[in-house]
């Protein structure tokens, strides 16, 4: 029989391979994935859209606030994945053994 320790109390496997705490441990893992992948999207995004707002601004000044509102449409997509994060996250549980053990 294998036992895991959460703090300094041995715990069964098989009461700690709950549903809640699968659920916690994808969520988490999938949250930080979507807010990684976004936020890697929005640096790329606002990379080549700075990029290409420079040379057109250096050719004509008056198409500077037109690419710049483009430039803002790349960063939110940033701000989007950290939202999506949260709200992935934020209906966890805390990782906890079953009931039945710990009372």
């Amino acid at each position: 029989m294998e036992c895991s320790k959460i703090g300094s109390t041995p715990i069964q496997e098989n009461v700690l391979y709950t549903a809640d705490n699968y659920y916690t441990g994808f969520a988490l893992f999938w949250g930080g994935l979507t807010v990684g992948l976004c936020n890697l999207l929005c640096g790329i995004t606002v990379g080549i859209t700075g990029s290409n707002a420079a040379l057109a601004d250096a050719a004509d000044p008056q198409l500077f606030v037109k690419v710049l509102i483009v430039e803002v449409f790349g960063s939110i997509m940033g701000l989007f994945g950290l939202i999506v994060g949260l709200l992935m996250t934020g209906s966890t549980q805390p990782f906890a053994a079953a009931a039945s053990v710990t009372a």
